[in-house]
């Protein structure tokens, strides 16, 4: 039984190598303690649907006592997404929520109008070596919902559907694809999934979106006969019907795509907006400091540092 009930399962050389509309290789970016390799936004493509940010950050080993420390930040406009393949998060932020994140669990949170998170490794991942090794990223909001208020919502590994046949496991993190909706709440079209290859197994990618890529983590796939390398991201013309296969190690990939937005976003520092002016206004909140008086507030349990809005 096919579990893509939306593609006939096909051969790659079928599909036109001019199918991959843009290829990204990630750049490096320093965020202050640590280095992550960034996809998206690109030079020649700012979003995959909804998606506008997107960082592999790791593999990377720690000694015991280390970790990562992401100080309380704001963000405005955009829900930001936490997937782990090793290690684990421990998330604040003004919502009052408190949630360790580990392996294969979703951390999906909106900002909205405005909220302020922190993630730092937890005190007992510290307590010995550890690993990090994971995908940040982040989605525009549609217009209607750029002022709602924030959200914050876990959903554990269990949680998440699988879909698995023949050498191929797909696990559904955000919206929808081969007939399975993920549980987090979506704002506009979306779909996004961890998906493992073995060796010479091929994945139909959903063609039920407008807009498509695929990020290789690991390993590598083929595409009309030419093979692609982690890290590298394609994105494919609006209405191919795309299948890839895995290359002699196998593959990890992230799928991700959606519908695109009514117009593109201004994007910066960690905020995103449809306008210059709500980015300029949630840049003088943010310097203000008024902690609870307005669209920002520090984690209960995280307040005694804050990243100051850049130079």
């Amino acid at each position: 039984m096919s579990w893509n009930p939306a593609i006939e399962p096909g051969c790659p050389d079928e599909v036109g190598i001019d199918a991959i509309e843009t290829l990204i290789v990630p750049r490096s970016r320093d965020l202050g303690g640590f280095e992550v390799r960034r996809a998206l936004p690109a030079p020649k493509r700012q979003m995959v649907g909804p998606f506008i940010l997107f960082d592999q950050a790791g593999p990377a080993e720690l000694l015991t006592g280390r970790g990562i420390d992401v100080r309380p930040h704001p963000h405005i406009g955009l829900g930001t997404i936490t997937y782990l393949y090793r290690g684990d998060f421990h998330h604040r932020d003004g919502t009052g929520a408190d949630q360790i994140i580990r392996p294969g669990a979703l951390n999906w949170m909106v900002a909205g109008r405005g909220v302020t998170h922190s993630e730092r490794t937890s005190a007992a991942a510290r307590s010995g070596p550890n690993s990090l090794f994971g995908i940040q990223t982040w989605l525009a909001l549609p217009d209607t919902h750029e002022d709602m208020a924030p959200t914050f919502e876990h959903h554990g590994k269990e949680a998440l559907p699988i879909i698995e046949d023949m050498g191929v496991s797909v696990r559904l993190i955000l919206g929808s694809a081969y007939g399975k909706v993920a549980p987090a709440t979506m704002f506009s079209e979306t779909f996004y999934a961890d998906v493992k290859l073995e060796r010479g197994s091929r994945l139909p990618m959903p063609d039920d979106h407008e807009d498509s890529a695929i990020y290789i983590v690991e390993g590598s796939i083929s595409i009309a006969g030419q093979t692609f390398e982690a890290p590298q991201m394609m994105i494919f013309r609006p209405g191919d019907r795309i299948t890839v296969a895995a290359g002699d190690q196998g593959a990890r990939l992230m799928i991700l795509g959606g519908a695109t937005l009514s117009g593109p976003r201004y994007i910066w520092w960690n905020f995103v907006a449809s306008s210059r002016e709500r980015i300029e206004e949630a840049k003088a909140e943010w310097r203000a400091e008024n902690w609870g008086k307005g669209r920002f507030d520090l984690p209960v349990d995280d307040r005694k540092e804050h990243i100051p809005v850049p130079d």
